[in-house]
């Protein structure tokens, strides 16, 4: 047991050294990624839901290659999911509202 004791130092050491690389990476993509967007950028929002809605007036969406739909899909679902793990984090329970 006093050899384990002893290596929590080290072991503390080595996890900090091979995590301050990975956690200053994330540092600098966390402040260009994580802002909120800037009211410039909402000409840019519009302009693609205008063309979102275009293209499904146009029937555009017929044209759309298999891999753009299947990753068109897995953006959704990652959506969907994020909605419906907020949900249940909202509720604090995952079926019903505490009432």
């Amino acid at each position: 047991m006093s050899k384990l004791v002893a290596r929590i130092p080290v072991m503390a050491k080595a996890a900090v050294d091979s995590a301050t690389p990975k956690l200053n990476t994330f540092v600098r993509y966390a402040k260009v990624e994580l802002v909120p967007p800037t009211p410039a950028e909402f000409g840019a929002v519009a302009q693609g839901f205008n063309k979102i809605v275009k293209g499904a007036q146009t029937g555009a969406w017929k044209k759309v290659t298999v891999k753009e739909a299947w990753l068109n899909t897995l953006v959704t679902v990652e959506v969907l999911c994020w909605f419906f793990i907020g949900e249940v984090i909202g509720k604090g329970t995952v079926v019903g509202y505490q009432v």
